[in-house]
């Protein structure tokens, strides 16, 4: 009778907890929600604490993170705002509320930001670069060199701060003293990309077009998949007559950027001068339906049509920039020989008139052909003159980017997660259908299945492996089922009852990543029947889970992680060859860096499921970490095979 007391205290003590309690609940969930980058769920945590307890800065900045991640910069800054009113002590508010001003170019309100950040900051690096990058972007060049000579004297090793001193002087077109600064820079560290690339800048003013081809194939060695460098590049191998190379390095920034109007128009003429007609067309048919009134791609196109015969179409794409320049005597010469090889001889008298009257004039001289010199000129994007209409287009001003750097905790642990991410998550108990990508089929799990038909929950549980974000609406239904199964909670008192009611609280509250409920929730369905797979399974991954979110201490984890493997080590008594709880035990030792004891359960997981493709992706992944490259390939085009696509691109980056 004493432990039927204690078991029905410990099922509605969740509902007795005090609203503090909640309050941090909440905010729990919403951090761990921001960690695994679903910014939608967070906000709406955050805005269930903001309701609850208005006077906590907290949730206004951390619903302001998640504003800020998803480009709402204007939201986010007001959310800083009211962050900032309840505590204005708090470095990280004006940290924040300055990267969003930057994103909307307000750069003297995060200047200011910044003064009050180093005030009680005075030792955050990033503070002092963002700053100066402010400065820079209103070109008050004298305060910008101040920033930069604090940060080399407190920070002699950043290499930063090297290259950007030498970009601001080239930006006063002090390439000297740019030069010396930039070769200070590439000695603290020469695998920096921005200043390979800020050197060829300097190089490519001087036109020195060996170095130039030379510090962008550095510069993309280290960061492959930025676009300007292979259109810089390819204008230095075109000078150094590298056609080759330079149509290769075309064809890459287009591969990148579909959309880049100089790799488009650049190519065009490069295929014009290698006699590739056809396809110089095709490229400036793309850069007209990006811009359909510029005028020198128009008069390439009409004399490439002109050339190959589509003499209907030239004539319109002479007559459209006659239009424009009545007096453009190349272009009337050009009509009219088209007019006539078509026998419309009225229409060809008409140009060949008005060609002999500038003649008689003496305002116009013959048509010169490409000379090498012309065909190695280049004009200004902006630069209209239908003279130069066959020089290569390069960009107004040659800018080199800078980024601004964000040191907040949560973003921070989502890039590092890096090698974790590479592997596909843990299989978990859901609502959700699946939804991996692979195949349209349901995961079928006897487990599962059991439990549904015997206590057809509603909505029915499910087995998923890496969900897509929720909607609103999908999160806003989530939070409703979790308050319908708390009054259900409270006012059963059957136990059996109960213990499927939390066990389906629990996978509701893990659903919107409130870890910590979910597992209050299954300890105490697991006092009312210690016999319950699903529970110690589900446990098992709420465990795991709430150990990456949460910002615990090493010890913490271990303690964590070694519940969690007790939990997977129940389960599988239960259901000994269960291939989605061995798949998630491997994850577990994945994470704890047993490499071979993952491969075991990945392999006896496969043996259950021979066609359960996350498990050959993991234990590719795995061997090839452990050194066995050959089989892990194999694996991963196992895979492949089975509807993991990604795993082509780590076949890719491995086959070497």
């Amino acid at each position: 009778m004493a432990r039927r007391l204690f078991i029905l205290c410990m099922v509605l003590l969740p509902l007795t907890a005090s609203a503090q309690f909640n309050v941090d609940r909440l905010i729990m969930s919403g951090r761990s929600a921001l960690y695994y980058e679903d910014y939608i769920l967070a906000i709406q945590h955050f805005n269930r604490a903001i309701l609850s307890k208005p006077y906590l800065y907290e949730p206004w900045f951390l619903r302001g993170v998640a504003k800020f991640y998803l480009d709402d910069f204007v939201g986010a800054e007001n959310d800083c705002d009211e962050a900032i009113k309840l505590n204005p002590y708090v470095v990280n508010l004006y940290d924040l509320r300055g990267l969003c001003r930057i994103r909307q170019g307000k750069y003297e309100g995060a200047i200011s930001d910044y003064d009050r950040a180093l005030k009680d900051s005075p030792s955050a690096q990033n503070y002092w670069f963002n700053r100066m990058l402010c400065r820079l972007e209103l070109k008050d060049y004298e305060h910008a060199h101040h920033d930069l000579d604090t940060i080399i004297s407190k920070w002699s090793n950043y290499s930063r701060a090297y290259s950007v001193k030498a970009s601001v002087y080239l930006q006063q077109k002090d390439t000297v003293n740019a030069t010396v600064w930039l070769d200070k820079a590439l000695e603290k560290d020469p695998y920096d990309a921005e200043m390979w690339m800020t050197r060829a800048s300097i190089s490519l003013a001087k036109e020195q077009w060996k170095d130039v081809d030379e510090q962008l194939t550095k510069a993309i060695r280290l960061k492959p998949n930025m676009v300007p460098n292979y259109v810089n590049r390819a204008l230095a191998r075109l000078n150094s007559n590298n056609l080759r190379g330079a149509m290769e390095d075309y064809d890459k920034a287009i591969e990148l950027d579909p959309e880049n109007f100089l790799a488009h128009y650049n190519r065009g003429l490069l295929r014009i001068q290698v006699g590739d007609d056809n396809r110089a067309i095709s490229d400036f048919d793309y850069v007209l339906k990006m811009e359909p009134n510029n005028l020198m791609a128009t008069l390439n196109r009409a004399i490439l049509l002109h050339k190959t015969g589509k003499l209907r179409d030239a004539i319109r794409d002479y007559t459209k920039i006659i239009d424009q320049y009545p007096n453009f005597w190349m272009g009337l010469a050009n009509r009219a020989e088209c007019y006539r090889r078509l026998g419309m001889t009225a229409q060809a008298e008409l140009d060949e008139f008005k060609i002999f009257q500038a003649q008689m004039g003496k305002r116009v001289g013959m048509q010169q052909r490409w000379s090498k010199e012309q065909l190695r000129q280049t004009r200004k994007k902006s630069e209209i003159d239908m003279s130069k209409y066959n020089q290569y287009v390069v960009e107004d001003e040659e800018v080199v980017e800078h980024e601004f750097e964000y040191d907040n905790i949560y973003r921070g642990k989502v890039q590092n997660r890096k090698v974790e991410t590479d592997y596909m998550p843990m299989y978990t108990l859901s609502y959700f259908p699946y939804a991996n990508v692979i195949k349209s089929y349901q995961v079928f799990d006897n487990l599962v299945d059991d439990y549904n038909r015997k206590n057809t929950p509603k909505p029915t549980i499910r087995l998923n492996c890496n969900p897509v974000s929720m909607t609103e609406e999908q999160s806003q239904q989530m939070f409703a089922l979790i308050d319908t199964l708390a009054a259900e909670i409270q006012a059963s008192s059957d136990l059996q009852q109960s213990k499927n009611l939390l066990l389906r609280r629990a996978v509701a509250s893990s659903v919107v990543q409130n870890y910590a409920d979910a597992i209050d929730d299954l300890n105490t369905c697991l006092e009312i029947d210690n016999n319950m797979a699903l529970a110690y399974w589900h446990r098992a991954v709420c465990l795991s889970q709430e150990g990456k979110a949460t910002n615990a201490q090493v010890a913490e984890t271990e303690i964590r992680e070694g519940a969690a493997m007790d939990d997977f080590t129940k389960a599988l008594e239960f259901s000994p060859n269960n291939p989605y709880i061995l798949f998630d035990r491997g994850n577990l030792k994945l994470a704890k860096g047993d490499l071979q004891g993952a491969i075991d359960d990945y392999t006896k997981a496969i043996e259950g499921n021979p066609h359960l493709a996350e498990a050959y992706y993991n234990r590719g992944l795995a061997r090839i970490n452990a050194g066995k490259r050959e089989q892990g390939i194999e694996d991963l085009s196992k895979a492949g095979e089975l509807g993991i696509y990604s795993a082509y691109s780590m076949i890719k980056q491995n086959a070497k």
